[in-house]
């Protein structure tokens, strides 16, 4: 161990002849019978203890999102939603939940945050939803967490590794979904401490709250090795001057806790400038199908597939597409095929099966008369023992919203990634991390979570 990689990164097919000095240039950015549980009795779509039932009925419950549908954030993270419905309506055809139909409506925020607050005002006020589930994005979200507390609306799984969601004292309403910047960070940190002890190591960091949590976590394990921290802000595609930073600080291993885009964009700069570092991504940059288009698209053509990626280091953390033979994969692809609107499923599909898939257990375990009260108190007692695609619980309790626990450390190879390491799971600040050994879920015959037990 301990053995540096020069020259270890693989060239994607380039063509020959072309300036690599206008790649960067020219990018254009892109961001960030019986339903399953049985029907209730006619007339008892109220609460059963006084609680709010907006967005409820006998027969339905309706759920909102927002989510770039249009704009620079959308390539990817539009697809989420499509895979939440293609489930939810696979839900409904076997009878819904506890009888009742999921209407699920998604808005388009364009991943601009005064959009995003225009549109959970429809969704709360005009649409009169019961909950909002898996509103995507940092900045977009934490507009509109005062307002979906203030009104009492249950937000769960929100699409973001922000710790922000973690706060239920001040947000009660509010649960996050992925694991939190941090303990992904501390997951990879300990992995490149062990492995590779004496690298220089760089940071290329989103200028936000997702890189604040990040550098967090990798110092726990990296503090003697790190040699350069670099930030990008959002929006501003110029990222030369951090790159060349990384380079000239010597730092021959980067980890990028970034958004596809500037995946991309990072690749491309290191290409021109002939440096080649082990790169290491975060979770939410590491989508090879994702960045090989974005690459194509930057580089005008000049660079054709994800090969630029082929060897970088990453993390999962449920299911992918390219693991066919995964029962859970087999499941969401029939499911994607009964129900999808067009295209192959997707990682961004999955993921939206999945927090689909934690929705209706939650919506299962508040009872056949649910409230807006019982659903974020039932989250609160089950979360730690739900089960599903996810390979590490979550840390839900009436003390913690936070998401996921862990992640397994992977290669990416082609379109597909490899495990580096079992499932690892932590938690925030001075917590170990340590293996997770538990045995993976298996599917539900019929995609229907069986009720959970209380937690």
């Amino acid at each position: 161990m301990g053995k540096i990689w020069p020259g270890r990164i693989r060239r994607g097919r380039i063509r020959r002849g072309q300036a690599l000095g206008a790649l960067v240039a020219s990018a254009a950015l892109v961001v960030a019978g019986c339903g399953a549980g049985g029907r209730p009795a006619e007339g008892t779509s109220g609460s059963s203890g006084g609680g709010t039932t907006t967005g409820l009925t006998a027969d339905t419950v309706k759920v909102g999102a927002h989510f770039p549908l249009t704009g620079v954030a959308a390539p990817g993270y539009s697809e989420i939603p499509t895979g939440t419905k293609a489930y939810f309506d696979w839900v409904n055809a076997k009878g819904g939940v506890n009888g009742r139909k999921i209407e699920y409506v998604v808005r388009d925020d364009a991943y601009n945050p005064t959009q995003t607050s225009q549109v959970v005002n429809q969704l709360v006020l005009q649409d009169q939803v019961f909950a909002v589930m898996g509103g995507l994005g940092t900045p977009t979200h934490s507009a509109v967490l005062d307002f979906l507390n203030g009104e009492g609306v249950p937000d769960l799984l929100v699409s973001s590794g922000s710790r922000l969601w973690d706060q239920p004292a001040k947000y009660p309403q509010t649960f996050g979904f992925q694991p939190d910047y941090e303990i992904e960070a501390k997951i990879l940190a300990q992995y490149v401490a062990q492995n590779f002890p004496q690298a220089k190591v760089g940071l290329f960091l989103q200028g936000d709250d997702v890189g604040v949590d990040a550098e967090a976590g990798a110092r726990r394990y990296l503090e003697k090795q790190i040699v350069s921290v670099q930030r990008y802000t959002p929006g501003n595609t110029d990222i030369a001057p951090q790159i060349s930073a990384l380079q000239a600080a010597g730092a021959d291993l980067v980890i990028g806790f970034n958004v596809p885009s500037y995946t991309a964009l990072s690749q491309l700069q290191g290409l021109r400038l002939n440096y080649k570092p082990q790169w290491v991504y975060s979770n939410i940059g590491s989508d090879a199908n994702l960045v090989g288009s974005l690459l194509a698209r930057f580089s005008q053509g000049s660079v054709t597939d994800a090969g630029l990626l082929d060897g970088a280091i990453t993390d999962s953390y449920f299911a992918t597409v390219d693991t066919p033979d995964n029962p859970w994969t087999k499941q969401f692809d029939a499911i994607w095929k009964a129900n999808g609107t067009g295209g192959e499923l997707t990682n961004y599909r999955i993921f939206g099966m999945t927090q689909a898939y934690t929705f209706v257990q939650a919506l299962q375990a508040a009872g056949p008369n649910p409230t807006r009260e019982g659903l974020v108190a039932a989250v609160e007692k089950t979360g730690t023992s739900l089960q599903g695609p996810w390979v590490a619980p979550y840390r839900f309790s009436a003390d913690r919203h936070a998401g996921l626990s862990g992640v397994r450390v992977t290669k990416i190879v082609g379109t597909g990634q490899q495990p580096l390491t079992g499932v690892m799971v932590t938690d925030n600040g001075e917590v170990a991390v340590t293996p997770y050994t538990a045995p993976e879920a298996a599917p539900p015959a019929d995609g229907i979570p069986q009720q959970p037990a209380a937690g």
